[in-house]
């Protein structure tokens, strides 16, 4: 119990040292999942998405509308389409590091509207990631893997 405690605190700590540190940056909820607002409307939030993953010469593998797969199913759901894009010689160092971290790669990109017809993005995140699996020799590679998604992100990022 009170280790478990240090480390919550000490991920609490980390948390806070990281959000003052990089006020623009987006923060991982509890849940590890990172939430970044579009500026922009669905369709040009996705085009926009799609346009900076292929700048990047990263490797798109799919588009999912799940909007639409709810609707041939006879189920209302606000748009949404998950984009799962990925690197393979970063993204697989982290399978190499414990096989079931590829639950979690390649990666995955919600865009979806809300009940207030807001556009978000959310994704997760690659520390989060990391915890998860209990990988702990790849930092160099999980930073990349953050700073890569971000800059994604950012393409869309309401100011």
């Amino acid at each position: 119990m009170f280790p478990r405690m240090i480390q919550l605190c000490s991920a609490f700590l980390f948390a806070c040292a990281l959000s003052a540190a990089t006020p623009l940056a987006a923060v991982a909820g509890d849940d590890g999942v990172v939430r970044v607002k579009s500026a922009y409307p669905m369709g040009e939030t996705i085009e926009r998405l799609k346009k900076d993953i292929a700048d990047k010469g990263i490797r798109f593998f799919d588009e999912i509308d799940q909007a639409r797969l709810a609707a041939d199913a006879g189920i209302e759901l606000q748009p949404s389409v998950l984009l799962i894009f990925g690197n393979p010689p970063l993204g697989t160092q982290f399978i190499t590091a414990n096989a079931s971290a590829g639950l979690d790669w390649p990666v995955r990109l919600l865009v979806f509207q809300d009940d207030k017809g807001e556009v978000w993005t959310a994704y997760t995140d690659f520390d989060w990631i990391a915890q998860r699996h209990g990988i702990k020799n790849r930092k160099d590679q999980f930073k990349m893997a953050s700073t890569v998604i971000e800059s994604i992100t950012s393409s869309v990022k309401a100011k």
